[in-house]
Protein backbone atom coordinates (compact mmCIF):
# COMPACT_ATOMS: atom_id res chain seq x y z
CA UNK A 1 0.00 0.00 0.00
CA UNK A 2 1.04 3.17 -0.65
CA UNK A 3 0.29 4.91 2.70
CA UNK A 4 1.83 4.85 6.10
CA UNK A 5 -1.01 3.73 8.71
CA UNK A 6 -0.92 2.80 11.98
CA UNK A 7 -3.77 0.14 13.50
CA UNK A 8 -5.11 1.96 16.56
CA UNK A 9 -7.06 -0.58 19.04
CA UNK A 10 -10.55 1.28 18.33
CA UNK A 11 -10.10 0.72 14.23
CA UNK A 12 -9.81 -3.02 14.14
CA UNK A 13 -13.57 -2.11 13.72
CA UNK A 14 -13.11 -2.26 10.07
CA UNK A 15 -11.31 -5.59 9.98
CA UNK A 16 -14.78 -6.64 11.82
CA UNK A 17 -17.02 -4.99 9.11
CA UNK A 18 -15.05 -6.64 6.09
CA UNK A 19 -15.64 -9.77 8.05
CA UNK A 20 -19.26 -9.20 8.43
CA UNK A 21 -19.60 -8.35 4.71
CA UNK A 22 -18.14 -11.39 3.91
CA UNK A 23 -20.88 -13.09 5.76
CA UNK A 24 -23.46 -14.93 3.47
CA UNK A 25 -26.25 -12.91 5.04
CA UNK A 26 -24.41 -10.48 6.13
CA UNK A 27 -25.83 -7.84 8.59
CA UNK A 28 -25.31 -4.59 6.99
CA UNK A 29 -26.52 -1.84 9.85
CA UNK A 30 -24.12 -3.54 12.08
CA UNK A 31 -20.72 -3.01 9.07
CA UNK A 32 -22.38 0.24 8.28
CA UNK A 33 -21.60 0.73 12.31
CA UNK A 34 -18.49 -0.62 12.52
CA UNK A 35 -17.12 1.15 9.11
CA UNK A 36 -18.61 4.61 11.11
CA UNK A 37 -16.59 3.87 14.09
CA UNK A 38 -13.44 3.13 12.04
CA UNK A 39 -13.88 6.26 10.09
CA UNK A 40 -13.93 8.16 13.19
CA UNK A 41 -10.75 6.71 13.95
CA UNK A 42 -9.66 7.80 10.70
CA UNK A 43 -9.16 4.95 8.84
CA UNK A 44 -8.43 5.52 5.00
CA UNK A 45 -9.94 2.45 3.89
CA UNK A 46 -13.02 2.54 5.74
CA UNK A 47 -13.33 5.92 4.06
CA UNK A 48 -13.49 4.52 0.87
CA UNK A 49 -15.52 1.50 1.67
CA UNK A 50 -18.14 4.75 2.61
CA UNK A 51 -17.58 6.50 0.19
CA UNK A 52 -18.02 3.92 -2.73
CA UNK A 53 -21.34 2.68 -0.49
CA UNK A 54 -22.68 6.45 -1.02
CA UNK A 55 -21.52 6.88 -4.69
CA UNK A 56 -23.35 4.12 -5.84
CA UNK A 57 -26.38 3.97 -3.35
CA UNK A 58 -25.45 0.40 -1.77
CA UNK A 59 -26.75 0.35 1.42
CA UNK A 60 -27.14 3.56 2.01
CA UNK A 61 -28.99 6.03 0.26
CA UNK A 62 -26.79 7.68 -2.54
CA UNK A 63 -25.14 10.99 -1.52
CA UNK A 64 -22.51 12.42 -4.16
CA UNK A 65 -21.31 14.96 -1.73
CA UNK A 66 -20.47 12.54 0.90
CA UNK A 67 -19.32 10.20 -1.31
CA UNK A 68 -16.63 12.46 -2.93
CA UNK A 69 -15.83 13.84 0.79
CA UNK A 70 -14.78 10.16 1.75
CA UNK A 71 -13.25 8.98 -1.18
CA UNK A 72 -11.11 12.41 -1.35
CA UNK A 73 -9.97 11.49 1.97
CA UNK A 74 -9.17 8.24 1.11
CA UNK A 75 -7.27 9.51 -2.11
CA UNK A 76 -5.21 11.82 0.16
CA UNK A 77 -3.84 8.61 1.86
CA UNK A 78 -2.90 7.02 -1.93
CA UNK A 79 -5.32 4.25 -2.05
CA UNK A 80 -5.43 3.32 -5.56
CA UNK A 81 -8.87 2.75 -5.83
CA UNK A 82 -9.46 5.84 -4.42
CA UNK A 83 -7.79 7.38 -6.55
CA UNK A 84 -9.43 5.73 -9.69
CA UNK A 85 -12.49 6.54 -8.45
CA UNK A 86 -11.45 10.03 -8.27
CA UNK A 87 -10.21 10.24 -12.15
CA UNK A 88 -13.50 8.58 -13.04
CA UNK A 89 -15.41 11.19 -11.20
CA UNK A 90 -13.85 14.00 -12.36
CA UNK A 91 -14.01 12.74 -15.90
CA UNK A 92 -17.72 12.25 -16.18
CA UNK A 93 -18.76 14.95 -13.95
CA UNK A 94 -20.25 12.77 -11.09
CA UNK A 95 -20.44 14.75 -7.53
CA UNK A 96 -17.76 16.96 -8.83
CA UNK A 97 -17.56 19.48 -11.90
CA UNK A 98 -16.12 18.20 -14.63
CA UNK A 99 -11.99 18.68 -14.78
CA UNK A 100 -10.06 16.77 -16.87
CA UNK A 101 -6.39 17.84 -15.89
CA UNK A 102 -7.86 16.48 -12.39
CA UNK A 103 -8.72 13.48 -13.74
CA UNK A 104 -5.36 13.09 -15.78
CA UNK A 105 -3.75 13.79 -12.58
CA UNK A 106 -5.69 10.85 -10.24
CA UNK A 107 -4.97 8.39 -13.40
CA UNK A 108 -1.54 9.28 -13.22
CA UNK A 109 -1.22 9.27 -9.16
CA UNK A 110 -3.40 5.90 -9.12
CA UNK A 111 -1.24 4.14 -12.18
CA UNK A 112 2.09 5.17 -10.20
CA UNK A 113 1.05 3.34 -7.03
CA UNK A 114 0.46 0.46 -9.07
CA UNK A 115 -3.32 0.29 -10.34
CA UNK A 116 -3.03 -1.60 -13.54
CA UNK A 117 -6.28 -0.03 -14.96
CA UNK A 118 -5.11 3.51 -14.49
CA UNK A 119 -1.66 2.73 -16.32
CA UNK A 120 -4.46 2.25 -19.37
CA UNK A 121 -6.34 5.53 -18.64
CA UNK A 122 -2.74 7.20 -18.56
CA UNK A 123 -2.08 5.66 -21.94
CA UNK A 124 -5.61 6.41 -23.23
CA UNK A 125 -5.22 10.37 -21.92
CA UNK A 126 -2.11 10.87 -23.52
CA UNK A 127 -3.57 9.51 -26.95
CA UNK A 128 -6.73 11.42 -26.85
CA UNK A 129 -5.74 14.46 -25.06
CA UNK A 130 -7.49 14.49 -21.83
CA UNK A 131 -6.52 16.48 -19.36
CA UNK A 132 -3.06 16.85 -21.18
CA UNK A 133 -2.00 17.18 -24.82
CA UNK A 134 -1.66 14.69 -27.24
CA UNK A 135 1.21 12.78 -27.45
CA UNK A 136 0.78 9.75 -28.96
CA UNK A 137 4.97 8.69 -27.92
CA UNK A 138 3.51 8.67 -24.21
CA UNK A 139 0.62 7.17 -24.93
CA UNK A 140 2.07 4.40 -26.63
CA UNK A 141 5.01 3.49 -23.57
CA UNK A 142 1.69 3.63 -21.57
CA UNK A 143 -0.61 1.49 -23.24
CA UNK A 144 2.31 -1.07 -23.96
CA UNK A 145 2.74 -1.39 -20.03
CA UNK A 146 -0.86 -1.91 -19.70
CA UNK A 147 -0.79 -4.46 -22.21
CA UNK A 148 2.22 -6.51 -20.86
CA UNK A 149 0.17 -6.10 -17.72
CA UNK A 150 -2.92 -8.00 -19.32
CA UNK A 151 -4.89 -4.36 -19.49
CA UNK A 152 -6.56 -4.14 -23.09
CA UNK A 153 -9.40 -1.65 -22.53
Amino acid sequence: MGYCYKMTKEDKAYEKALKEMLKKNPDISKALSLLEVSLKAKNPEAAYALGTWYLHGTYVKKNLKIAIQLIRQAAKHNITDALFDMAICYEKGTGVRKNYRLAMEYYLRAALYGDTQSIYEVGRCYYYGIGVEKNRRLSTIWYDRAFELGITE
